[in-house]
């Protein structure tokens, strides 16, 4: 199955050292994430317009997840068109 409205992004090594020592309790962990997501919603703006411009497809949405365990951030953007369908004209 393909999927042609989204955009993934994965991300490796994200946490800083200081997010890494956090990690090690329940709290720590949940503290970056609530931080994290913080950032993303502060600057969601920003990455919907980054994505437009290269695009030229407006973001329909935003979904993400952080894992404190292995570092890695996913991000998907669900697209407003069929991203496929307009690339390949």
């Amino acid at each position: 199955m393909r999927v042609k409205d989204l955009i993934l992004i994965r991300l490796r090594g994200v946490l800083t050292p200081a997010e890494e020592r956090l990690t090690k309790t329940p709290q720590g962990r949940e503290l970056i994430k609530k931080l994290r997501m913080e950032l993303i919603e502060n600057t969601r703006n920003l990455l919907e317009k980054i994505i437009f411009d290269i695009t030229q497809v407006k973001v329909k949405g935003l979904h993400t997840d952080i894992s404190t365990r292995s570092g890695e951030r996913i991000i998907v953007f669900t697209l407003e068109e069929n991203l496929e369908k307009l690339t390949n004209t």
